[in-house]
């Protein structure tokens, strides 16, 4: 089994990205994994662009990352999560206490593959892998 090293390029703030990936490239990362954070969502195309860029598999949690050219994307169903959260508004309108609410993990997650930013860095999807994804981009 191969072995996989781990590598932490960090990006303080948006400004930080570009310096993230030129880590990346000195440090020839094979592959990037973007971690959910509310001061990069909006920097998704940038991230995108710049792992196509340097030829870096992705795969995010952020929903709206595929259609940016993310390669990869594995994140809980925001409908579904919506869905959730209404009910528990409706419960706490109706009396409930919150502190008296369970607390809830996401079950239904969604796999999105976008086969032109494969495409773009050279990399084949396997068939398996694609049967299994809830959309893919062409």
């Amino acid at each position: 089994m191969p072995s996989v090293r781990l590598q932490a390029a960090e990006a303080l703030d948006p400004q930080g990205i570009e310096s993230a990936f030129a880590t990346m490239t000195r440090e020839r990362a094979g592959a990037l994994v973007v971690l959910p954070d509310a001061i990069f969502g909006n920097q998704r195309k940038q991230i995108a662009d710049l792992a196509a860029k340097s030829r870096l598999p992705s795969i995010c949690g952020i929903p709206e990352y595929g259609e940016a050219g993310g390669l990869i994307v594995y994140s809980a169903n925001n409908l579904e999560l919506g869905r959730r959260a209404a009910i528990f508004v409706d419960r706490i309108l109706k009396g409930a206490r919150p502190a008296d609410l369970p607390v809830e993990q996401p079950t239904k997650f969604e796999l999105v593959i976008n086969l032109r930013t494969a495409k773009a860095i050279g990399l084949t999807i396997p068939p398996s892998l694609l049967r299994r994804a809830d959309q893919i981009i062409d």
